[in-house]
């Protein structure tokens, strides 16, 4: 239980939580590889692709490689994945940077922009994400999501699960990490906000890994409140603000 009048901002992952980066990677990918009439695996290439992201960013993390914003990460991976699938000499740098900026341009989960926009009446609202500042403007632009700010990796050099990152964003927004409520589908985010004091809702995304991959769970995970959408999420904080707390 907390006390939801303490909740000032409610800051909210992207890709992935907000909008579905599976589909619309995979669509962009595979536009790309029948203009230049190659055939692989573009599914298993996108997931093996994405799965990279988070070892990478945490070499950052650790200082065990020098600062790169999310466009370079996935630029990297995906030559080693091309390279990996026996295409690399059908895709040249023009190619492959179109690839990469397939992440710019993702559509929104079914409930994203309505459930947004409900938050946005109780709360300020921003996405925080690791996603590079030019990236997301045109994720959420492209996605009609609102949001009041867009708070970027890039603004402190630390990529979340890093504690820094999440201190850096209720210092930019002028609050304590407590009045923060970090809203994401991944386990590894809810906890790393949490250990930062952030109080934490864990939003389900049962399709974010595809068909074949099990997506994180609430039940896995140590979070303050649950939901199945933002829709869902902001009803219960709504009532919840009635009764001064809310239930997981």
């Amino acid at each position: 239980m907390f006390d939801v009048s303490e909740v000032a901002v409610v800051a909210v992952d992207v890709f992935g939580t907000t909008v579905d980066w599976r589909t619309g990677v995979i669509d962009g990918v595979a536009a790309i590889a029948e203009h230049h009439e190659t055939e692989f695996d573009c599914p298993a290439l996108v997931d093996a692709w994405r799965e990279r992201y988070l070892p990478a960013v945490g070499q950052i993390n650790r200082g065990e490689r020098d600062w790169a914003n999310l466009d370079a990460v996935h630029r990297e991976a995906l030559d080693e994945c091309l390279a990996e699938f026996g295409v690399a000499g059908k895709f040249g740098a023009e190619a492959r940077e179109r690839m990469v900026r397939t992440w710019d341009a993702l559509p929104p989960w079914p409930d994203a922009a309505e459930g947004l926009a409900e938050l946005r009446r109780d709360f300020v609202v921003v996405a925080l994400s690791n996603g590079g500042f030019a990236q997301l403007v045109h994720v959420v632009k492209g996605a009609g999501l609102g949001f009041d700010a867009i708070l970027s990796a890039e603004n402190v050099r630390a990529y979340k699960p890093d504690r820094r990152a999440y201190i850096n964003a209720a210092k930019l927004l002028d609050v304590e990490p407590r009045t923060i409520l970090m809203v994401a589908a991944h386990t590894w985010d809810i906890h790393g906000a949490r250990d930062a004091g952030f109080r934490t809702a864990f939003v389900e995304r049962p399709g974010e890994k595809g068909p074949d991959r099990p997506a994180d769970t609430a039940e896995t995970t140590d979070c303050d409140l649950s939901a199945v959408s933002f829709a869902d999420l902001a009803g219960r904080l709504r009532a919840a603000a009635k009764g001064g707390t809310a239930p997981r």
